[in-house]
């Protein structure tokens, strides 16, 4: 997975935070396994002062990537640590953060509503996972 607007531990460019646009950043996957039915993305903020701040969940059918500010077809969107189900950019109160976004390649697809939490598609996902990319962005 990579970014043509950041690259791997950079910095995520302002369009993309509380302090621009807050529009979900350009991603696009590359080598998912051929045996994959779908994908699951997690966004978040490990070094959120209350503990780690889920920024963007996401199921969707397999695909090259997701475009800015757009959403796959067919996606599940779950619920951020803001308790909504949409994408919340990199909005830290001090200090650089990390936002780590993960992309799971699945043989079964989660059954998971809108909304879902992470804690549901973590449980959803158990046993499915075929391969995982990381991605970091950091921002101040």
């Amino acid at each position: 997975m990579t970014s043509p607007e950041f690259g791997h531990n950079e910095k995520i460019p302002s369009m993309f935070t509380c302090d621009g646009g807050n529009v979900s950043p350009p991603l696009a996957f590359h080598a998912i396994p051929e045996d994959a039915k779908c994908l699951a993305l997690i966004m978040d903020d490990p070094d959120a002062p209350l503990g780690t701040w889920d920024h963007w969940l996401l199921v969707m059918p397999v695909g090259q990537g997701i475009v800015e500010n757009g959403m796959p077809a067919n996606a599940v969107l779950g619920k951020n640590s803001w308790g909504r189900s949409e994408y919340g950019g990199p909005c830290p109160p001090d200090g650089t953060h990390r936002y780590v976004f993960r992309l799971f390649a699945l043989d079964a697809v989660p059954d998971v509503k809108r909304g879902f939490s992470k804690a549901e598609l973590l449980r959803a996902m158990e046993g499915h996972v075929l391969d995982e990319a990381l991605l970091i962005g950091l921002y101040r």
